[in-house]
């Protein structure tokens, strides 16, 4: 059987299609918010990564903050995934809470995942079959978790990193939000942005349900990176900065951080 090694942190529809039967692929459904009967619909034999609930601490005062090393090892194992395992990771929207999953299995020591360039949506859009959920248990893995503490930060590190010459904080959030025009959707959350950021909405990064070329990515990247050494990435709680961490790895940039708490947590302990 045909053993997967990702050189890249993205894959095609396509690749899915013709590599699903590889020996040690784990496809994980990482739809956000999703509720899961005998209804839902997958891609085939996809396991279902519940990010509100079991790979959050939910103790935690904001949302979908990150757990803690013990906690992800062990869901992670539930699922069945190894040490070995290649990980294709989807959502229901093309790319959304994909981004922030692949980048949890970073944070928590794992290197072989890749998102999957257009989700759900683009699959269905190929033909490609789906199935509807069914009760399933798999065989324990063996995963081992190791937290990279360098690629979070926190609130007390977003504010040592918004004073630093050779760091750019970039915003993931919508034009309007960042420039403060509406209201933020999280209720009692003020309007604001943390001091000089620069602001670059996930949105900007499709075409469709995919991402654009490296090369149109590297255009859209340079336009806002000069000197910076590192690039630290915020949004509304966490979740599209990681679309943009995604993008940025494509376009080969290191030093990459995403600020976990982002605006919810930085505009809840600011005035």
């Amino acid at each position: 059987m045909k053993i997967i090694n990702f050189k890249t942190p993205l894959v095609s529809v396509d690749w899915l299609h013709s590599n699903k039967k590889a020996s040690n692929l784990i496809l994980l459904d990482t739809t956000i918010n999703k509720i899961i009967d005998t209804s839902s619909i997958r891609i085939l034999n996809a396991r279902f990564f519940d990010i509100k609930q079991k790979f959050s601490d939910t103790s935690a005062p904001f949302p979908s903050t990150l757990p803690s090393k013990e906690q992800f090892q062990k869901e992670a194992r539930a699922l069945g995934v190894n040490s070995d395992s290649a990980i294709v990771v989807y959502d229901d929207k093309g790319i959304y809470s994909s981004a922030r999953v692949w980048y949890l299995f970073k944070v928590f020591g794992f290197k072989n995942a890749a998102v999957l360039d257009g989700g759900l949506p683009e699959w269905k859009q190929n033909n490609f079959i789906v199935e509807n959920y069914k009760d399933q248990t798999y065989t324990k893995g063996n995963f081992e978790a190791h937290f990279n503490s360098k690629l979070m930060t926190d609130f007390e590190g977003v504010n040592q990193f918004s004073e630093s010459q050779n760091t750019l904080i970039i915003d993931a959030r919508s034009e309007a939000r960042f420039k403060c025009l509406v209201d933020e959707p999280r209720d009692g959350l003020r309007r604001g942005t943390i001091p000089n950021s620069k602001n670059l909405p996930y949105t900007e990064l499709f075409e469709g349900n995919t991402l654009k070329s490296v090369t149109e990515l590297s255009i859209i990247f340079s336009n806002l990176v000069q000197e910076k050494r590192t690039l630290v990435f915020s949004c509304g709680s966490g979740i599209t900065a990681c679309i943009l961490a995604l993008g940025a790895t494509l376009c080969n940039y290191s030093n990459l951080i995403v600020y976990d708490g982002s605006w919810t947590e930085y505009g809840s302990l600011t005035n």
